[in-house]
């Protein structure tokens, strides 16, 4: 079934984060529970699991989206009216200002979609950090708006993190909508054509593959070098680095297994793949996560199950923002964590271990 509205707008029982938890231990829908996460991480000295140093601060500016991804596990789409206020992203700079976080990580929905969102990328670029756009590229030739958006993240050097699920038109359509491949490579020249991925220029390009079923990704080198040599063979299309990102079995992806058959077998993949060294690195240890509403979470993943810090009730959101509690917080886990330890582990940037 071609998926053209998020679970929320169909009324979906997964769109509850609640029942997502239950499914994924085994209280709901399906009744095989598997080993607890927590008790991987116990048994190799990793609990309580606890932050090393916040570098990352991602933002979610909004659940709306141009595309209605199969597998998303935001459940974005046009359909969700979730966006950061101007008013919560003031509020981020004021933090930014005075914390010695050096990366800003922009993401969504599509997060071009806000409409603070250049105001935001210009202010954040005045205190000198390092900005990154998780961007569909879609997003480039949906409106005349946006098609300048290359010239205005050059001008910003923000470097762009771009998802393209394989090198060809039918893998990529079939898991993102129909038309987005050509869309997305026409978006790439453009983004090449101010100097993005290309050699000897600062600005980077980098892409995310992300499986279009019920396995895990295979070695992010060889994925980055086969991607690399067909895209520059057939469309004359250069990037800098391919980050393979496990689907985790959430929203969307969770619904699909669930749908075809494949939660049982796809979970028993990850818990057997479970790897200590990618345990270690994980994501979470080093970024915080805030929401379209101004609460925080440990990652970009738990904030989509609305599993919140693990700090009083009193510092969750980023108008009470305390770095000191941030970094000495117990990371929350669950079973979805397994996502990003299987093989060799999975973050926004990629393999960990």
């Amino acid at each position: 079934m071609k998926i053209t509205k998020s679970l929320k707008a169909r009324g979906e029982q997964l769109s509850d984060t609640m029942v997502q938890l239950k499914v994924l231990n085994g209280k709901d829908i399906v009744d095989n529970q598997f080993p607890k996460f927590a008790d991987k991480l116990k048994d190799i000295g990793l609990s309580p699991l606890k932050p090393t140093k916040i570098e990352i601060f991602q933002i979610n500016m909004g659940k709306m989206c141009n595309q209605v991804c199969a597998h998303c596990h935001v459940d974005a789409g046009p359909d969700r009216k979730e966006i950061m206020t101007r008013e919560t992203l003031e509020k981020c700079l004021e933090i930014l200002a005075i914390a010695d976080i050096p990366i800003v990580d922009l993401t969504g929905g599509a997060p071009e979609m806000n409409p603070n969102f250049r105001w935001f990328v210009e202010e954040a670029y005045k205190l000198g950090k390092k900005i990154m756009d998780r961007c569909n590229l879609t997003i480039i030739l949906a409106n005349k708006k946006y098609h300048d958006l290359p010239q205005f993240l050059a001008k910003h050097e923000v470097e762009v993190v771009s998802s393209l699920p394989y090198f060809s038109k039918s893998r990529t359509d079939s898991q993102r909508g129909d038309g987005v491949f050509e869309k997305s490579i026409k978006a790439l020249q453009m983004l090449n054509e101010v100097g993005y991925g290309k050699e000897g220029s600062d600005l980077k390009l980098n892409l995310v593959y992300n499986p279009s079923g019920a396995f895990l990704p295979a070695s992010q080198a060889s994925l980055e070098a086969d991607f690399k040599r067909q895209l520059k063979r057939k469309y004359d299309v250069e990037f800098n680095n391919l980050f393979a990102i496990t689907n985790l079995p959430i929203s969307r992806f969770l619904d699909y297994l669930i749908q075809s058959g494949n939660y049982e077998e796809y979970m028993t993949k990850l818990v057997e793949a479970f790897n200590p060294v990618a345990a270690e690195n994980v994501m979470c240890r080093n970024t915080i996560s805030i929401g379209w509403d101004g609460y925080l979470y440990d990652c970009d993943f738990n904030q989509m199950l609305d599993l919140k810090v693990a700090c009083p009730s009193s510092k969750q959101h980023i108008n009470d923002f305390d770095l000191e509690a941030l970094t000495n917080r117990n990371i929350v886990l669950n079973q979805h964590c397994y996502g990003c330890t299987a093989g060799a582990g999975s973050s926004c940037g990629g393999e960990v271990a």
